[in-house]
C-alpha cells in the first residue's frame, strides 16, 4: 500500500518481537494504514540456521543478524566489556534468542502495579492479555492461552541428567512444579519455548508473516530511522537510511518506537527527547527535557556452574563438528533430531534466601557443558546450569555519545555495583553447587570444571563472576512507564510524556526486569497496547489465584474485587 498524501496511520520503528506483533493487531483493521521500517534483514532471505533451534550460535554475534553492542568497561567486573547480542533482523531478537518463554512471576506485575499511576499492569490485568497471545500446547487452562499466534511446546527433557537434576533439586530442598507460567512458577519444571514442528517460532513467524498478504501492511527491511521528525512537539514522521545510503522520510499520524531498551532511548535521544544538558552537550537540537530516557537501564546476568559426567549420556557427541552434518540434514529434511531443538529444556525457579518475597534465582540446566560461544571446558561428557539473580539493584544507563545514528550508544550496567547485587550473586553460586552435588547425580559427577573447586570464599566467587560472568541478554526498562518525573511513558496509553504523536511499545517500557526471560512479557506488552492504542474495550482482568508464600506458607491472593478496591482500580 502506498504512502497516502497525509502519510500512514502508523510508522512502526523496529520490526522486533513487538513491532511484530503491533504490526499484526494494528493492521487488523483494513481501513488503517501501517509502515513496519526495520533496520536489517528479512528473516526470509537469510541462510536457514536462523530458523534451526540449536544452531542459535550462529546468529548471535553476527553482523548479518545481530547489533553486536558492547559495554562501556565495567568498574566491578574489571573493566570487562560485555558484549550484548540484539536482534537486527525481521523479528529481532525473537529471531536470535534461546528460545524460552518465561511470563515472569505474577508478583512481578503486582510490583509495577504498586507504583503511581501504573495501577492496570498488575498480573490479573495482564493474564488475558498473555493468554491471547498463546497456544499452550500442554493445555490450555485458566492460566493458559489456547488459540494465540505463538505456539508453544514444552521441551521434552528425555535426557538421563535432567532426570537427575529434576530429583537433584528435591533433594536439595526445592519443589517442582506443574508449570512455570502457571499458577506456580516457583520450583522446577520442563519449560515451554517458542518452538513449533522443529522451527524456531519467532515473533515474525508467528505475527507478521501470516499477515503480509494485508494490502494496508507494509514493511520495508534495511531501513534504518536516523530520527523521529516534529512539528512543534508533535511527531509527525521519521527520517531514515535505505540501504544504509538513500536518505527517506516517512509521514505518520502515529509514530510507534519498538527498537528495544538500547535502540529506542537512542533514537529518542538522536530525535531531541531525553536530558536537556546530555543533549546540548551533543549538540542534539532540542525538543523535550525528558531525563529519565536512557536510564533505570537493568538486564540479568549469568555464569555457567559446569560439571563433568562420569557416564557417557551429555549430547556432547553431537555437537562436534564431524557430526554436525547429520544433524542439519535430519533437521533440514525431517525437522527432527538434536537441530530441533533449543537445549533449554527444563529449570526452574527458587529463593537464594529467607528474606525474598518470591524467587530471585532462575535456573536453565543444559545435558552438556558449553558456552554460548561454542567453546567447551572438557572434551569429555558434561552438564551445566546457568545462573543468575532476578532482581538485582544495579541500575543503568544508555547515552549516545555523538548525532551519528550509526554509532551505538554508551552502555552502562554497572554490574555487582550494589551491597545486595554481590550478595545474591554469592548465594546463587552457593545453591547451584547445592543442587549439582545432591545424591542424584552421585552416578554422573565427575568433579566441577567451572568454575572449580579452587573457588570457594565469597570473595573467590565474586572474583570468578567479575570475571567470567555474561550477559542473559535481557536489557529493559530504559523508558519505563510511570506517572512521576523520570518516567518517560504513560501508563494508560504508552506516549512519551510531554510531546504528541509518539509512542514506545517495547521492553524498555517495562517498570523493572521481571523474573525470566523477557521475551513473553514484551509480546504482552504489545498485545494490551494494541488495544490502548486503537481505543478498544480492554480484556477484563483475570479472577484466578496464584502462588504466594510468606512466612513458609502458601496462601491466596485476595480477591479480585479486594486487589482492586486496594488499588482504586475499576
Amino acid at each position: 500500500m502506498a504512502e497516502t498524501d497525509t502519510g500512514w496511520d502508523f510508522v512502526l520503528v523496529g520490526g522486533g518481537s513487538a513491532g511484530c506483533a503491533l504490526a499484526n493487531r494494528l493492521s487488523a483493521d483494513p481501513s488503517t494504514s501501517v509502515l513496519v521500517l526495520e533496520a536489517g534483514h528479512s528473516d526470509f532471505k537469510v541462510d536457514p540456521f536462523i530458523h534451526m533451534p540449536a544452531a542459535l550460535p550462529f546468529p548471535i554475534g553476527s553482523r548479518f543478524y545481530d547489533w553486536r553492542y558492547e559495554s562501556e568497561p565495567e568498574p566491578y567486573m574489571g573493566g570487562r566489556k560485555i558484549f550484548h547480542a540484539r536482534g537486527k533482523v525481521l523479528g529481532g531478537s525473537s529471531s536470535i534468542n534461546g528460545m524460552i518463554f518465561q511470563r515472569g512471576n505474577p508478583l512481578d506485575y503486582e510490583r509495577w502495579a504498586a507504583d503511581p499511576g501504573m495501577q492496570t499492569w498488575d498480573y490479573l490485568h495482564c493474564l488475558p492479555y498473555f493468554k491471547k497471545m498463546e497456544t499452550c500446547l500442554a493445555g490450555a487452562d485458566a492460566w493458559r492461552g489456547g488459540d494465540g499466534p505463538l505456539v508453544l511446546e514444552r521441551g521434552p527433557a528425555q535426557n538421563p541428567l535432567f532426570a537427575a537434576f529434576f530429583e537433584a533439586v528435591q533433594e536439595a530442598g526445592y519443589p517442582l512444579t506443574n508449570d512455570v507460567n502457571g499458577y506456580r512458577q516457583e520450583g522446577f519444571a520442563r519449560f515451554d519455548r517458542n518452538v513449533h514442528r522443529g522451527r524456531r517460532l519467532s515473533a515474525a513467524r508467528a505475527y507478521l508473516h501470516p499477515v503480509m498478504h494485508r494490502k494496508n501492511l507494509s514493511v520495508e527491511t534495511l531501513a534504518h530511522v536516523t530520527r523521529v521528525t516534529f512539528d512543534g512537539s508533535r511527531a509527525v514522521g521519521v527520517d531514515y537510511l535505505r540501504g544504509g545510503r538513500l536518505r527517506r522520510h516517512a509521514k505518520a499520524a502515529e509514530v510507534i518506537l519498538c527498537g528495544g531498551a538500547i535502540n529506542t532511548p537512542q533514537l529518542l535521544q538522536l530525535s531531541g527527547i531525553g536530558d536537556a544538558d546530555h543533549l546540548r552537550q551533543i549538540g542534539v537540537p532540542f525538543v523535550q527535557h525528558t531525563p529519565g530516557v536512557g536510564e533505570n537501564l537493568q538486564d540479568h546476568l549469568e555464569v555457567y556452574i559446569q560439571y563433568a559426567s562420569k557416564q557417557p549420556v551429555s549430547i556432547a557427541p553431537g555437537l562436534r563438528w564431524r557430526n554436525r552434518p547429520k544433524i542439519a540434514l535430519d533437521w533440514l529434511f525431517f525437522r527432527k533430531g538434536l537441530g530441533a531443538t533449543n537445549h533449554f529444556e527444563g529449570g526452574g525457579f527458587c529463593r537464594s534466601n529467607d528474606e525474598v518475597d518470591y524467587p530471585n534465582l532462575m535456573f536453565h540446566f543444559l545435558p552438556v557443558a558449553i558456552r554460548y560461544d561454542g567453546s567447551a571446558p572438557t572434551e569429555g561428557h558434561g552438564y551445566q546450569v546457568h545462573v543468575g539473580p532476578m532482581y538485582s539493584d544495579v541500575r543503568g544507563s544508555v547515552r549516545i555519545t555523538t548525532r551519528d545514528p550509526k554509532a551505538h550508544p554508551a552502555l552502562r550496567f554497572n554490574y555487582l555495583s550494589t551491597p545486595n547485587d554481590r550478595r545474591e550473586w554469592v548465594e546463587a553460586v552457593r545453591v547451584a553447587r547445592h543442587i549439582l552435588t545432591q545424591p542424584a547425580f552421585a552416578p554422573f559427577n565427575d568433579g566441577e570444571l567451572s568454575p572449580g573447586p579452587g573457588v570457594a570464599t565469597d570473595e573467590e566467587i565474586l572474583a570468578w563472576v567479575a570475571a567470567d560472568a555474561e550477559t542473559a541478554l535481557h536489557p529493559s526498562c530504559t523508558a519505563r512507564m510511570g506517572v512521576d518525573d523520570l518516567a518517560v511513558t504513560d501508563p494508560t496509553s504508552l506516549r512519551v510524556h510531554g510531546v504528541d504523536g509518539l509512542r514506545v511499545v517495547d521492553a524498555s517500557v517495562m517498570p523493572y526486569v521481571t523474573n525470566g526471560n523477557i521475551y513473553a512479557p514484551v509480546i504482552m506488552v504489545a498485545e494490551k497496547a494494541a488495544d490502548l492504542i486503537l481505543g478498544s474495550t480492554p480484556l477484563p482482568p483475570a479472577d484466578v489465584p496464584y502462588y504466594r508464600y510468606r512466612d513458609g506458607t502458601p496462601l491466596e491472593p485476595p480477591t479480585l474485587a479486594a486487589a482492586h478496591e486496594s488499588r482504586g482500580t475499576p
